[in-house]
């Protein structure tokens, strides 16, 4: 169900080690939350997970099978990642959330809106007139357009107010209680709390359990 497994996984740039020896299963069907210190590896593992980077050493399984055996777009259809910076690929909404659908119909285009908390007259706005949080939303709506199984967040609340971090977090249980999963990293102590089944700590560029954080049994 969805389930990676990082096989002593190693990350090097240049001469410098980000990740080291990480040994870790990310179960399917839940929620698990990356936390840590800024600058430790959390984006880097995260795009380890649908080949936008790839290690150093190690192996990445997905459903017990390697991903360099798999179809690299097929992949990312299936592991869908939102980046923390939102890169928009269109001139208007309703094309940037079929990116990936391009025959999706408008009726679904509002549905995916909605999802994320936007109305449906966002499908008409002009991408560029778009705020940073509304933006990260339409990449989540776009990322939602192609049923991913597995969603990956980099940082999803950090542009949201209150009421749309509220939005987020119901949407991200909603996945999960789908039986998809979600693997997201955030400093938004709050928001892990509400979410995250799993959370584990990135530091000293080893991953290990955060027996200190508060988990969502």
């Amino acid at each position: 169900m969805h389930t990676f497994v990082l096989d002593r996984v190693g990350v090097i740039a240049g001469s410098t080690p980000l990740l080291v020896d990480i040994d870790v299963t990310l179960r399917g069907g839940r929620c698990t939350a990356v936390v840590g210190p800024s600058g430790t590896g959390k984006t880097t593992l995260l795009r380890l997970l649908n080949r936008l980077a790839e290690p150093s050493s190690g192996r990445i399984l997905l459903d017990d099978a390697p991903i360099t055996g798999l179809d690299v777009l097929e992949l990312r259809r299936r592991v869908g990642l939102v980046p923390q910076r939102s890169v928009l690929l269109s001139d208007v909404v309703v094309d940037e959330v079929r990116v990936g659908r391009a025959d999706l119909p408008i009726p679904q285009v509002h549905a995916l809106l909605a999802r994320v908390g936007l109305p449906e007259s966002f499908a008409d706005r002009r991408c560029a007139e778009l705020s940073g949080g509304e933006a990260q939303r339409v990449c989540l709506a776009r990322a939602l357009a192609v049923e991913p199984d597995v969603l990956l967040l980099d940082e999803p609340t950090s542009a949201l107010d209150a009421a749309a971090v509220t939005i987020i977090a119901d949407l991200v249980r909603g996945h999960v209680d789908a039986g998809g999963s979600v693997v997201l990293v955030s400093h938004d102590h709050s928001f892990v709390r509400t979410v995250a089944d799993d959370v584990l700590l990135l530091d000293d560029k080893r991953l290990i359990p955060d027996d200190q954080a508060d988990r969502k049994s």
